[in-house]
């Protein structure tokens, strides 16, 4: 993809749509330029397979992000999400977190929780900046590259949220 993105109309341009097995390999590749411990092709794989909300964002009939989230006992967890790095920055990443917790809403979810790494401040104004908060930490979590890092636990009361 090229780096002469327009911006101005990347918001009305994406799109997003259930993940097919298809994907995944589209999916992977995103996931492996973003992370230096990427999930597996079968990780992915098995999310579908379970049942879990899988979806693809599609810019220029592209994969170009996805999000990943689960439910259970009035509670959902997103478990992973991803914007291809040139269009990060541009309100992609809010905007999937948005339809994220629109869909926890509509299905009466009452808290959404996940994980993030402290070296990531980005992900972590945005989540901040959408009403979660921090309620714990899950010692030695992620792989990381000197060993292993914490990861900061977030929560969202729904009926709470801006």
């Amino acid at each position: 993809m090229s780096a002469e993105i327009d911006r101005s109309k990347l918001f009305d341009a994406v799109r997003f749509r259930p993940m097919a097995l298809s994907d995944v390999p589209a999916v992977v590749a995103v996931e492996r330029a973003s992370y230096v411990f990427p999930w597996s092709e079968g990780v992915f794989r098995d999310c579908i397979r379970v049942g879990y909300l899988c979806r693809v964002v599609e810019f220029a009939s592209e994969v170009a992000g996805y999000g990943i989230m689960s439910y259970g006992a009035g509670e959902a967890h997103i478990l992973n999400i991803c914007i291809r790095s040139d269009l990060r920055s541009a309100g992609v990443g809010r905007r999937l977190m948005d339809f994220l917790l629109e869909r926890a809403r509509a299905a009466d979810m009452r808290d959404v929780f996940l994980e993030v790494r402290p070296s990531n401040p980005t992900a972590i104004r945005l989540y901040e900046s959408l009403g979660f908060a921090r309620v714990g930490v899950r010692k030695a979590y992620y792989q990381a590259s000197g060993g292993r890092e914490d990861a900061w636990v977030y929560r969202l009361a729904l009926s709470a949220a801006p």
